[in-house]
């Protein structure tokens, strides 16, 4: 029983949360408080929206480093339709998601049409989203909203804060997108070996791109219920989460080399990742030293990973 257990990526990952909360709800009295646990599950749906696609990316063996900028623009798109042209928020964020989609799209007709690397292809949109985010706002923080807006990102249903409630809808969907539907299996085919899947007749290029639509979509998505959180659409906003992202993705079991992965996994490793920074800010661990800890833990999923795929070959 416990062998069968442990060979399931997710349930190590799981039994690894476990003794992380142990472990620091035995050493700080604030962690396991409601009130404490709810900000770790909301700060975490973020992250969380935006693996569950980059999990999709990383299975047909690709990389999106622009997911990051990608929230950033995308909420300064709606900041300023909102603040400035006065267009209401529902035109506002379906404006802004598309700009999610085309980026998306953008990374997909490089990588298929132009053949440009992914790494490649999407560090260059990550420069270019986050330039256009600081030329349309100006460098500037943009507010207010209106709290038809903002009750997506501060609202609460009983306990349970909005974004945790789209968290978990957009989980489920795209667990059944992935698992039990045929475009979801020919996007692990494609990770294991795109060219024999091109050779037995699945449309490669018209997957990738869609599943770097979707990334893109996600990752506007998770701009929308942010800019909603905080009440302002900044130019930063999402600085630095393309990494975040990534661990998160790669913790909770999906491979670099594609073909291997699920929605869970990514779940959990946003989790973890959640959990340790809110646990090191807890214990009074300095920012310098939590990156230390978060690098140390994406090397270590890693080698894991490269360890376990060198046996099985």
């Amino acid at each position: 029983m416990w062998k069968r257990l442990f060979r399931a990526k997710e349930a190590g990952i799981f039994l690894i949360l476990i003794a992380i909360v142990i472990f620091l709800g035995i050493t700080t009295e604030e962690f396991l408080t409601v009130e404490n646990i709810f900000t770790v599950i909301l700060n975490v749906s973020f992250i969380a929206i935006m693996s569950f696609g980059m999990t999709m990316v990383i299975i047909t063996a690709g990389i999106d480093l622009s997911v990051g900028s990608v929230l950033g623009v995308a909420s300064v798109v709606m900041g300023l339709l909102m603040n400035e042209r006065g267009l209401s928020p529902f035109w506002s964020v379906v404006l802004g998601l598309l700009v999610g989609v085309g980026f998306g799209l953008a990374n997909g007709f490089l990588i298929t049409k132009a053949k440009l690397a992914p790494f490649i292809s999407t560090l260059g949109m990550l420069s270019v989203g986050r330039g256009l985010a600081y030329v349309l706002s100006g460098g500037w923080p943009i507010s207010p909203f209106p709290e038809s807006f903002t009750v997506h990102g501060q609202g609460m249903v009983g306990p349970v804060p909005v974004p945790v409630i789209y968290m978990a809808v957009i989980g489920v969907i795209s667990h059944i997108f992935l698992k039990y539907t045929v475009t979801g299996r020919r996007i692990y085919a494609i990770g294991g070996n795109e060219e024999a899947s091109r050779l037995v007749g699945i449309k490669t290029d018209r997957i990738l791109i869609m599943v770097y639509t979707i990334n893109g979509f996600l990752a506007a998505f998770a701009g929308f219920l942010l800019t909603a959180w905080l009440g302002v659409a900044q130019p930063n906003a999402g600085q630095g989460y393309e990494l975040d992202v990534i661990a998160a993705t790669v913790i909770g079991g999906t491979s670099l080399s594609g073909g291997e992965g699920t929605i869970l996994g990514a779940f959990l490793g946003a989790v973890i990742m959640g959990v340790l920074r809110n646990g090191m800010i807890l214990l009074g661990v300095s920012s310098f030293w939590q990156q230390v800890v978060i690098g140390i833990v994406i090397i270590i999923a890693i080698a894991i990973d490269q360890i376990r795929r060198a046996k099985e070959r």
